[in-house]
């Protein structure tokens, strides 16, 4: 009975798709219509259909029908994040899962698949001519057998849905070619009405003819439209059947395109020289419907070329006149030798002279003399290499330029060149093949022109660019550090006037000298910040990197951020399901993010606007790796798009320089964003801008994925306890005596015995003797030759065990900080709050 109620119900589910398939026209509606009945008549927590990326593995999904209380899927997703099924889809099998964790398919993916409410599934392949194109999916959140009837109806649903989606496809895209074609028709006649150019229109099915006001203007004839017929009658008669046939040529012919001269009779009766092209339009069989072209006026161009050739030939028989009465033709080819020797020699800003096939000097003009210092009677029969550097020569230079010429005819090039006083200019050279009437090769001719005030003026001018560049960077130093000097001053006093005070109270004997030592400390913490973004944008502060779930990292700082933005921007939060973990300094990426939604804020002042904070999940081939400068692989976005001005071309080229803000001078010394950069690419990542004028801007960090497990740690920031010492050894070695001596006081203080050095060397000795020695205590940069991880290395030599804790105010040595330590070894960073110092010392001895 079951099994005919489930027949009925399979059946009034088809019946209900072929209604909506005729009431729906869009394309998504009807996939989401269909999902719909599936997921109704199957009682799937899930159903949905999605175009198919083969090449990227990935499934586009426009919106898919859930059960209340079931998060939609909306969006792009890769099947590889779930397991290995896709390669049964690209098969084109269907695949059925009835259970995620027992199918091998889905084992490693059955968690990521479970958090989707797809414990079971069943996803079947839409193919069109052999491809695997679209997806008809249904998910349900527990396990679950899936029936034949019920695969059966699935793929009823998806063949249908497929021939139904495809041919609104069609139609939209028919719908919408339509349209583009009446709109282009509209376009090109506003065009041809707007241009200055003469245009013309042929309708070959009914010979009229339209053409434009400038085609109207140019030759006087105000009718905008007419006949073929009158057209080719007022073309010249001499030009007339020459040009109708072939026009009509590439009509019936298989060009698309025609162009002609002929004489155009203007309104006023002369005739117009034109240059006339046309290019034809066919319809899908070949035939031609219709002739677009433009004319172009050649009558000046034409009476200059007549002038010209009268001057020509004027000039022309003059000089045959004079040839004539003064040579015999046994003497023509000596005279016309004699009149290029003429020619040339007047001029004098270019030396002109011929080679011989061995590169001897054969001519030689006053140019060649003016620049080379040469007179002819010197230099005609001397090789032209004497015009070349000794190292020229020595590189066989000149040799390697004529045959270089021989082979391509003509050859430019450029460098220096000697005259006969020695002094040097720079050539700008043209060497020319020269052949007698048999096509023999029988010298060259070369062109030398001195271009060196050109060159030095040419350097002159990029030396002052380069001043100029110097000048504004000096003047970003200057911002800068005035900047930096003005923050520090500000601490400084802030820490002095609070020891002043603190004295003043112990020597009246006055209590309240809390509220000033709290005053000092925070200024010391405020210093320590200022220089951890001097050190971030440099890439040589120290880190302490540790995985991170990034999206639990935003959600923490949500808050915080609405907070520092103020009412005014709409904060959204996309962060991706199944986000990769990624391995950072987790304060450093707390203070990025909060920086990058800062800089939105600014650039969305004083109107406000939207700032979204989005994760994904990134795959980065050899193209996308190169394109981000990064090396392909895995990777975790973080994305922060605000609605503001945006940056052009060179705002974005110069936002990481460590010297260039945007911001009014005394508003921002412009290390903010360096300080990310120089975060993010100290921790294996890069940073992107992505921007437009007027329509906001978007910065992505692209840090590496982490393979392992993020550890839960809610006491990451709990108080410190100072916990007593019980006779251990502690040598502490620091160059700097009051810091030394602090860190000695609180330790003695806590019951341990100090040893103390203020060098490397010294240090070491204490190691290398007898004495018993628990921990050792070592500044990172030391003087005397040695630093403290040298120190270090030499006594683990001979104290194996050795448990060392390295103190640094930055990246002394790359190892550090950078998850390289040795087990045993710790870094903490100055300033540190000395009671935190101690409870670490306590801590690294008991463990």
């Amino acid at each position: 009975m079951s099994k005919q109620r489930d027949l009925r119900d399979h059946a009034k589910a088809l019946a209900e798709l072929a209604d909506r398939i005729r009431e729906i026209n869009d394309p998504d509606d009807l996939a989401f219509a269909a999902a719909e009945i599936l997921g109704r008549t199957l009682s799937v927590s899930r159903a949905g259909y999605g175009t198919i990326n083969v090449a990227d593995e990935t499934i586009s999904i426009e919106r898919d029908w859930n059960m209340p209380g079931v998060k939609s899927l909306a969006g792009v997703l890769h099947f590889r994040d779930y397991g290995s099924y896709i390669e049964d889809l690209k098969a084109g099998r269907t695949v059925v899962i009835a259970d995620a964790e027992k199918d091998p398919r889905t084992a490693e993916g059955a968690a990521a698949l479970k958090a989707i409410s797809a414990q079971s599934l069943v996803n079947m392949p839409v193919t069109e001519q052999g491809g695997f194109v679209a997806l008809l999916y249904l998910n349900h959140a527990t396990a679950r057998e899936w029936s034949e009837p019920e695969l059966t109806l699935i793929r009823e649903v998806a063949e249908r849905t497929r021939t139904a989606v495809e041919r609104r496809r069609a139609e939209a895209a028919l719908r919408l070619e339509q349209a583009e074609s009446r709109e282009a028709e509209e376009r090109y006649r506003l065009a041809a009405k707007a241009t200055n150019d003469a245009i013309w229109d042929w309708r070959l099915s009914d010979g009229h003819v339209i053409w434009n006001e400038a085609l109207g203007d140019r030759f006087g004839h105000r009718l905008m439209e007419t006949t073929a017929a009158w057209w080719l009658d007022h073309i010249h008669p001499d030009d007339r059947d020459r040009v109708e046939h072939d026009i009509h040529g590439v009509i019936e012919g298989a060009s698309s395109a025609w162009a002609s001269e002929y004489r155009f009779r203007c309104a006023s009766g002369d005739y117009a020289h034109v240059f006339d092209r046309g290019h034809v339009l066919r319809d899908d069989n070949g035939k031609a419907i219709r002739m677009i072209g433009a004319m172009l006026d050649l009558t000046e161009r034409r009476r200059t070329e007549d002038r010209l050739r009268e001057l020509n030939a004027t000039l022309e028989q003059r000089v045959t006149d004079a040839v004539a009465a003064r040579l015999s033709a046994e003497a023509s080819v000596r005279d016309a030798t004699e009149q290029f020797r003429f020619l040339v020699q007047g001029v004098v800003d270019y030396a002109i002279y011929m080679l011989d096939l061995e590169g001897k000097v054969k001519t030689w003009n006053a140019g060649a003399e003016r620049i080379k210092g040469y007179a002819a009677e010197h230099i005609v029969g001397q090789h032209f290499s004497s015009f070349y550097t000794e190292e020229a020569r020595t590189a066989r230079e000149p040799w390697r330029l004529l045959e270089e010429a021989r082979k391509k005819g003509r050859i430019a090039t450029e460098g220096w060149r000697l005259r006969k006083d020695g002094s040097k200019f720079w050539a700008s050279v043209v060497i020319d093949t020269v052949h007698n009437d048999a096509g023999d090769l029988i010298g060259f001719a070369k062109v030398t022109r001195d271009v060196t005030e050109q060159r030095e003026a040419q350097r002159e001018l990029e030396a002052a660019r380069e001043a100029l560049f110097q000048a504004q960077k000096m003047e970003s130093i200057g911002q800068l550090t005035g900047g930096l000097a003005h923050d520090f001053n500000n601490l400084l006093g802030a820490i002095g006037g609070s020891f002043s005070l603190i004295e003043r109270r112990l020597k009246e004997g006055k209590g309240g000298a809390e509220r000033y030592i709290a005053t000092g400390q925070d200024a010391v913490r405020r210093a320590a910040a200022l220089t951890q973004r001097l050190l971030a944008f440099s890439r040589r502060q120290t880190l302490d990197p540790k995985p991170v779930d990034v999206n639990k990292l935003i959600v923490g700082m949500e808050e915080l951020i609405k907070r520092t933005v103020g009412p005014s921007v709409a904060v959204e939060v996309v962060g991706q399901v199944g986000l990769w973990p990624t391995r950072v300094d987790p304060s450093q990426l707390e203070s990025a993010l909060l920086n990058l939604c800062i800089n939105g804020r600014d650039a969305m002042a004083p109107d406000g606007g939207r700032l979204t904070i989005e994760t994904a999940n990134k795959w980065l081939d050899d193209r996308a790796g190169r394109e981000r400068d990064l090396i392909p692989g895995q990777y975790v976005s973080l994305c922060v798009t605000d609605t503001g001005c945006g940056m052009d071309q060179e705002t974005i080229s110069r936002a990481f320089d460590p010297f260039f803000t945007t911001k009014p001078i005394g508003q921002g010394t412009g290390l903010g964003l360096s300080m990310v950069y120089g975060f993010v690419r100290q921790s294996g990542g890069q940073v992107r801008i992505y921007s437009e004028l007027g329509k906001g801007t978007t910065m992505c960090l692209y840090l590496p994925r982490f393979a392992g497990e993020v550890e839960e740690n809610d006491n990451i920031h709990a108080e410190a306890k100072l916990e007593p010492a019980s006779g251990e050894t502690v040598l502490v070695i620091d160059d700097e005596p009051t810091l030394r001596m602090q860190i000695v006081d609180v330790l003695e203080e806590a019951g341990y015995k100090i040893l103390q050095a203020g060098t490397g060397p010294e240090g070491l000795k204490l190691l290398q003797s007898g004495a018993r020695i628990d921990l050792l205590v070592t500044d990172v940069g030391l003087p005397g030759g040695m630093n403290g991880r040298q120190v270090a290395d030499a006594a683990r030599v001979t104290r194996p065990d050795l448990k060392v804790l390295f103190i640094t105010g930055y990246a002394e040595n790359a190892a550090i900080g950078n998850g390289h330590l040795e087990p045993g070894m710790v870094v903490v960073t100055k300033p540190f709050v000395i009671t935190d110092f101690a409870a670490k010392v306590r801590d690294l001895i008991d463990s």
